[in-house]
């Protein structure tokens, strides 16, 4: 693709890292071989910087879109409205949030890692209570 093809909110999206990894591979290979390009992404992030304050731009530099981590999470366990989930999937699947992407994939490394984490505790709690019995006053 053409470095003239990418528009100014794909840039923008780049530079916000909200592009799903194939277009932000594209967008980078185009700025290492244009510094052209590179001139329009500086000239792009200082005018947004200035003030630029459109409500797509708010609603993407705040990722109105994007569920809480919550939602996923309940998305995760399947615990979610079907309309939600549609929606949760159309967003990570379709739009690529890579932000959304990442959240689920920690979640998800998370939840696997909790079974190892209460045996944790409850050996911690075990080594100790025997030291805390002896401790109380008689």
């Amino acid at each position: 693709m053409p470095h003239t093809d990418f528009t100014d909110a794909d840039l923008l999206a780049y530079v916000d890292e909200q592009l799903p990894a194939d277009q932000s591979s594209a967008i980078e290979a185009a700025l290492r071989n244009s510094a052209e390009m590179r001139q329009r992404v500086t000239l792009l992030v200082r005018r947004r910087d200035q003030g630029g304050h459109s409500v797509g731009e708010i609603w993407r530099r705040n990722r109105l879109s994007c569920p809480s981590r919550s939602d996923l999470g309940s998305f995760l366990l399947g615990a979610c409205d079907p309309d939600y989930e549609d929606y949760i999937e159309f967003h990570l699947q379709t739009i690529g949030c890579r932000i959304c992407q990442a959240n689920l994939e920690d979640l998800r490394s998370s939840q696997q890692d909790a079974p190892d984490r209460q045996r944790r505790r409850r050996r911690y709690f075990e080594s100790s209570a025997g030291v805390l019995r002896s401790q109380r006053p008689s």
